[in-house]
């Protein structure tokens, strides 16, 4: 394995369209959603391990939650979880990252990666991860994975790239191409624009590059960020880190690593990826995603769906759960609480839980 290779998977989000499942004390990444005895982020720590070694994978995350990190990826060293004292978003995550990292490998290599979506081509994903990787240690550039989009879908960002600009192809003939903008979520009518141009990918989140590359990005694009987070490199990789990032942290600013710089610079590339991807972003791709075979979806045991279409049922309890006649539902069944939602608006959960919490 490439010794300058890391991967730090982004594990802060609360996930509150997964009410009420995930929540601020356990939230989705940490849960075992599909059923299959593995929390998300742990299968995503899995598929990392493919590419480096444990002790080069970092884990950005709330300080709140170092130990149910520590509890589900106890091979990785206690170092290499990078504790936020405030939830910034991505922007001043990502800086951190590089920062540390650069402090140990000034010249090393990172992908970015979400820690709870599923990917079912893992030999693909590894492989274009590798190619990305490559990419980014031979130019000067920031490289993102799009995914090929299956549906006009309006839930996603999307990634406009034009197929006459090819940079790169491999000898697998996949393509790395210039991005030519980044848009945001469409309406139905614009997705289906975006999908019939063959031109337009999905944003998945998963971004490539090197140390230099985003460190000189950030400079560039926003110095504030990088500035205030590097008034004191020496503390970093030391005891001193954490007291430190204690204090500056706070004050970045809370914005997207999308806006502050990828909307913004000139050198990101883009690889179009089939890899069998969802972001498990919500219930209904949720259900979307296990629904192949019939669509009534149950995770847990003792569920009984009589004459029931087009549901998602949910329980992380013994309780004997019998439904009949409902269609196009959600249903949730945890001790602390009970959702019984239609499907077509799923979208209000998130705004229902911050009701319920104030």
């Amino acid at each position: 394995m490439q010794s300058n290779k890391y991967i730090a998977i982004m594990a802060g989000g609360i996930g509150s369209r997964f009410w009420p499942s995930s929540t601020a004390e356990r939230p989705k990444q940490f849960l075992d959603i599909l059923g299959v005895g593995k929390s998300l982020i742990r299968m995503t720590f899995e598929r990392c391990l493919r590419l480096v070694p444990a002790d080069h994978v970092y884990v950005m995350t709330n300080k709140k939650y170092k130990q149910l990190v520590k509890q589900h990826l106890p091979e990785i060293p206690e170092q290499n979880i990078l504790c936020e004292p405030s939830m910034n978003n991505t922007a001043p995550c990502v800086a951190y990252t590089a920062l540390r990292i650069n402090a140990l490998d000034p010249n090393a290599l990172f992908a970015v990666l979400p820690s709870d979506h599923i990917i079912l081509k893992e030999d693909e994903y590894v492989k274009i991860l590798g190619q990305a990787f490559s990419f980014a240690s031979e130019n000067d550039g920031l490289v993102t994975l799009g995914i090929q989009p299956t549906r006009p879908d309006t839930g996603y960002g999307y990634i406009e790239f034009s197929k006459d600009k090819v940079v790169n192809t491999n000898h697998n003939n996949q393509k790395i191409y210039k991005v030519t903008s980044f848009k945001e979520k469409p309406d139905t009518d614009t997705a289906q624009q975006y999908l019939d141009s063959g031109e337009y990918l999905w944003n998945a989140g998963m971004f490539i590059w090197s140390v230099k590359s985003i460190m000189e990005a950030f400079g560039k694009n926003a110095p504030d960020i990088l500035n205030i987070l590097s008034r004191d490199i020496s503390c970093f990789n030391t005891e001193k880190e954490q007291e430190y990032i204690d204090q500056v942290y706070p004050q970045t600013e809370n914005i997207s690593i999308d806006y502050a710089i990828l909307e913004r610079a000139d050198n990101v590339y883009t690889i179009p990826a089939d890899i069998g991807w969802s972001d498990l972003g919500t219930w209904n791709s949720l259900h979307a995603y296990m629904s192949d075979k019939t669509d009534q979806v149950t995770i847990g045991s003792n569920i009984h769906l009589i004459n029931s279409n087009n549901i998602i049922v949910m329980s992380n309890n013994e309780k004997t759960i019998v439904i009949k006649g409902l269609k196009d539902y959600i249903v949730v069944d945890e001790d602390h609480a009970l959702l019984i939602y239609p499907k077509a608006d799923e979208q209000e959960i998130k705004g229902v839980v911050q009701k319920l919490i104030q």
